[in-house]
């Protein structure tokens, strides 16, 4: 299982929202560039980058970081998600050197772009499902949609999207543990990889994910406990890697 740091970008900076509020953010640096190198010489092998000013524009905002830590870390494989809505910001993103880009209300208001898009770019395209209650959100989390979060992640599946990222939203920055239960159950019912987002807070979080991993979790996205200190990311790294 892979531990991925996570770098939200908001106006060029490196922030956390909680529960995905645009108005309840948390500045952790003013150097996206320089927080991407802490976590690679931490032995990042994959990084997840949101633009938080896209998702609610709709279309890139902080593209220009996004490039220049890409051509920072070439090694380093990228994921991206954040107000991709087209084919054009799709291929401007692969092109630069993003190894995956994630699609998230988009997938779920026109869910005939994904197919369209995973047949055009293959193995470059995740869905970010983010639920709560067995619902998935959209537009930066701001509305609730009546669709079953399994029910969309079997469709992608069958469309050739990559992977599946869910984040339960009620635990995102809340520190407040990961929803291991719900996580296990979705990878259960698909057979592309699951990749948990929302709640990690401390070691016992990955020991807690790492045994269900066998289930098709193959990594888990960290963002607030490793930028105030309760998860070692290097220790849990190495510990998630185990499983």
């Amino acid at each position: 299982m892979l531990l991925i740091p996570a770098i939200d970008l908001k106006e060029g900076k490196c922030v956390r929202l909680r529960q995905g509020r645009m108005e309840d953010d948390t500045v952790f640096s003013d150097d996206p560039v320089a927080v991407a190198g802490r976590w690679v010489a931490a032995g990042a092998k994959r990084l997840h980058l949101v633009d938080l000013d896209g998702a609610f524009a709709g279309k890139p905002q902080n593209a220009e970081v996004v490039h220049a830590i890409v051509q920072a870390y070439p090694d380093l494989i990228v994921q991206i998600g954040g107000g991709i809505r087209n084919e054009e910001t799709i291929e401007t993103y692969l092109n630069a050197g993003v190894e995956y880009v994630i699609i998230g209300t988009k997938a779920v208001n026109e869910p005939l772009f994904v197919r369209d898009v995973a047949l055009k770019y293959p193995h470059h395209i995740i869905v970010g499902l983010d639920a709560k209650d067995g619902k998935v959100a959209i537009d930066g989390w701001s509305k609730l949609s009546q669709h079953d979060v399994i029910e969309l992640a079997q469709h992608f599946e069958a469309d050739g999207v990559e992977a599946i990222i869910y984040t339960d939203i009620a635990r995102d920055g809340m520190m407040k543990g990961v929803n291991v239960e719900a996580t296990a159950r979705l990878a259960r019912a698909i057979n592309i990889p699951v990749i948990a987002s929302g709640g990690i807070t401390n070691i016992d979080d990955i020991h807690a994910l790492g045994k269900v991993a066998h289930e098709g979790i193959m990594g888990a996205i960290t963002g607030r406990a490793i930028y105030e200190g309760t998860l070692d990311f290097a220790q849990a790294a190495t510990l998630a890697e185990s499983f």
